[in-house]
């Protein structure tokens, strides 16, 4: 156990927390870190006759706090210059060797090429459950637009080809679509996929059904799913919100507006996960070029979700 210094110490003095602090504290005792390592360890380099890896926990934990706080790798690398919380998060020394920005570039790639943000993703997910938080009998889908930038001013002197605009409303958006199915009870996420912006929401329903689901509730986005062939055998009941337009027309009390009504009060669980994505964790934009490493990187982001929801969850039962 290495001596503190009077640095150490007179940090351990000082009167109150930040806000930083208290988030990571509460991110650590969430966060399965067990789980998380023994899913990347089998594709994570061993110490040979070369230079000897970071320990896989502290590289795990820097690249949490990257997605926390929506850094860029210089950017993370500079926190951990500067903020004694966030070493201490991650569980390294100013005076010993602090990973530099390469060193967590490569990390980030290592977990890109073999898929494991949506492996960590389901890590979570599987903690979760055997916690006691189960998947039900409903389902909720929704997709959401996440904006790329458009500009041409480039080394190739184009636009993302894997993003595309779309209009929604009266305005026009080019970037990619997170969809997600979304527990009915729990609100918990199951199921996540990425498209180009220009793809219909309800060509990807199938692919945010676990199978169990008994009820599966969306926007009107998702009107005549139901009679797609992909989900032609499925013995689910659709509810699926009227178009606005649609139900602008409805009798003020009738039983259809008191339908709709409900439905759109179970659908509302669908938009949390959204709001810590974009909100909390500040991934509004694009950081990335192409759809698979976004696609990462929002699967882990989720799973933060997850963890925060569950806390919730867990202490109102």
């Amino acid at each position: 156990m290495e001596q503190p210094t009077f640095a150490d110490l007179e940090y351990d003095g000082k009167k109150r927390k930040t806000r930083r602090e208290r988030f990571l504290e509460r991110m650590d005792g969430l966060i399965p870190w067990g789980r998380l390592e023994d899913r990347i360890r089998p594709f994570y380099p061993k110490a040979g006759r070369g230079r000897r890896p970071y320990d896989l926990s502290v590289m795990l934990r820097i690249h949490c706090v990257q997605l926390f706080y929506n850094l860029s790798d210089p950017a993370m690398e500079d926190m951990l210059y500067e903020i004694e919380s966030v070493r201490r998060f991650v569980g390294v020394r100013l005076s010993g060797p602090l990973p530099d920005e390469t060193t967590i570039l490569n990390f980030r790639h290592l977990l890109d090429t073999h898929d494991l943000g949506e492996g960590l993703f389901e890590e979570i997910n599987r903690h979760l459950e055997s916690r006691g938080l189960r998947l039900q009998e409903g389902t909720i889908v929704d997709a959401s637009i996440i904006e790329a930038p458009s500009s041409t001013k480039n080394r190739a002197g184009a636009r993302d080809p894997e993003m595309h605009q779309t209009k929604k409303g009266n305005e026009w958006y080019f970037g990619m679509k997170v969809h997600i199915g979304v527990d009915s009870q729990t609100g918990m996420v199951h199921s996540v996929c990425t498209t180009s912006a220009n793809v219909h929401d309800v060509t990807q329903a199938h692919r945010l059904l676990h199978g169990g689901e008994t009820q599966v509730w969306g926007d009107s986005g998702y009107q005549g799913v139901g009679r797609r062939q992909e989900n032609s055998q499925r013995q689910v009941k659709w509810e699926i919100a009227m178009r606005p337009g649609k139900r602008r027309q409805l009798a003020q009390g009738s039983d259809e507006t008191l339908v709709e009504k409900l439905k759109a009060s179970v659908r509302a669980k669908v938009e949390h996960p959204f709001l810590y994505v974009k909100r909390h964790f500040g991934y509004s934009k694009v950081r990335y070029r192409g759809l698979a490493k976004n696609t990462q990187r929002l699967a882990v982001l989720l799973g933060f979700t997850n963890l925060i929801r569950a806390e919730h969850c867990m202490a109102a039962s």
